[in-house]
């Protein structure tokens, strides 16, 4: 129950930058220039994508509350207690609360009473999914793999045989400056019939969404330095 008429808004940003224009709904507009309080993932980059949408509104009279990996929970406990209207949540890039630490605060906003408003904006994981052909009745999300070779050797096989046995879509994702680690990672490790996906840059001009066979893959290499990237097994 909301006795409070608080609501916490979940804010989609653009993956890309540039793109607020082709991929961000006039709801999403509305709802933040009628917003004071913001709790975001990094202050600079909401301060700059507020500033982008040129709603009019001045961005030094607005209140960002940090919200990120390593904030305590009890922090972010006590800032939405503090709240006396409603705020949004921004994510570094995305939808909050997917694979995004703005999840704890939703589910402190649950307890709480407050109401939870998710907004309709690009996730780059489901964009992934939508254009790789690969099973969208079952598929699994698994963020960040391990960084020693062996672990994510034995992970990557792990996935392929749960995409095998039970026809389920394994996605998972690297920090940009690693991808092509992980890329070489799957070439290794996987059958070289196992179909793999590439999104990257998803929603830009350069984008790029790719299903090939792994065997495929291994005389096509992309260039994907650098560049925000999911990576799909089917």
């Amino acid at each position: 129950m909301n006795d409070s008429g608080i609501s916490l808004y979940l804010i989609p940003t653009v993956l890309a930058e540039g793109t607020q224009n082709a991929v961000l709904t006039p709801q999403i507009r509305e709802v933040i220039g009628n917003l004071d309080i913001f709790l975001v993932e990094n202050v600079r980059t909401a301060r700059r994508f507020i500033s982008s949408l040129k709603l009019g509104k001045v961005i030094d009279d607005l209140t960002f509350i940090e919200l990120d990996k390593d904030t305590p929970e009890a922090a972010t406990a006590a800032a939405l207690k503090s709240l006396k209207s409603s705020a949004g949540i921004i994510s570094e890039a995305g939808c909050p609360g997917i694979a995004d630490p703005g999840a704890v605060a939703v589910r402190i906003a649950h307890q709480r009473g407050i109401k939870v408003v998710p907004l309709v904006g690009p996730s780059s994981i489901l964009l992934a999914l939508m254009g790789s052909g690969m099973s969208g009745q079952s598929f699994a999300f698994h963020g960040y793999l391990p960084i020693d070779k062996a672990a994510r050797k034995k992970a990557l096989q792990n996935l392929e045989r749960n995409a095998r046995q039970l026809l389920q879509t394994q996605i998972f994702m690297e920090t940009p400056f690693r991808n092509e680690q992980l890329f070489e990672a799957v070439l290794e490790a996987c059958a070289p019939d196992t179909l793999l996906c590439i999104a990257a840059n998803v929603t830009a001009i350069d984008e790029m969404i790719k299903t090939m066979t792994v065997k495929n893959w291994k005389s096509a290499k992309p260039d994907l330095h650098k560049k925000p990237s999911i990576f799909l097994i089917g």
